[in-house]
């Protein structure tokens, strides 16, 4: 608790003060483990205080993306996530590393923040939704009755409800028609949303 309240802290200071931002950006490079994840965990909360603050350091957030711990990866990619509503552009640059983050077989929370930015990067434009596609219908294949499935469910709702191209629309209605049908609680149920979304 000690250490949460300390991020805290370290995040309001961060938030007041430009020069504090940029030392914890630049933390994201550091040499140790620790200090990346400390720094990315710091930025994690500064974006739930203002994104906007994050908006010119967009590069430097995509290039963390390639740190090999999980903790720092799932951190920015939230962030991402969160400023995906004001810097789409910048984010698509992020693309890549989502999709290695969407695959990555240790880490099930490094998944599911690749998953949510993918998700709400394709809900912005046709274009986009046709650009992560084929990254969203996999990793719906290749997570199916996992732990993180029903969150990612919700994430796959909310693209459902976002600017897809009728293409996209048409191929997630046919990748959740078995789960409408077929499933079994929240799953059939969040499915139906899905479908009836694109449709």
């Amino acid at each position: 608790m000690e250490e949460e309240r300390d991020s805290e802290t370290m995040a309001q200071e961060a938030v007041e003060n430009a020069d504090v931002l940029k030392t914890y950006v630049e933390g994201l490079e550091g040499k140790s483990r620790r200090s990346r994840q400390q720094a990315a965990h710091v930025l994690g909360l500064v974006a739930q205080k203002d994104a906007s603050l994050l908006a010119p350091y967009c590069n430097d957030l995509v290039d963390a993306l390639n740190r090999p711990e999980a903790q720092t990866r799932w951190e920015i990619l939230d962030i991402l996530t969160e400023l995906i509503p004001t810097e789409s552009r910048s984010c698509e640059k992020a693309i890549l590393g989502a999709e290695t983050a969407l695959f990555d077989e240790d880490s099930g929370q490094v998944r599911l923040a690749a998953m949510k930015f993918l998700c709400a990067l394709g809900a912005t434009t046709e274009n986009r939704s046709e650009k992560v596609w084929s990254l969203i219908d996999e990793g719906i294949q290749c997570y199916h009755g996992d732990l993180e499935f029903q969150d990612m469910l919700v994430a796959v709702t909310d693209f459902s409800a976002g600017k897809l191209a009728p293409s996209v629309k048409e191929a997630l209605a046919a990748r959740m028609k078995f789960d409408a049908e077929s499933g079994k609680g929240g799953l059939k149920k969040k499915a139906q949303q899905i479908v009836d979304n694109v449709s």
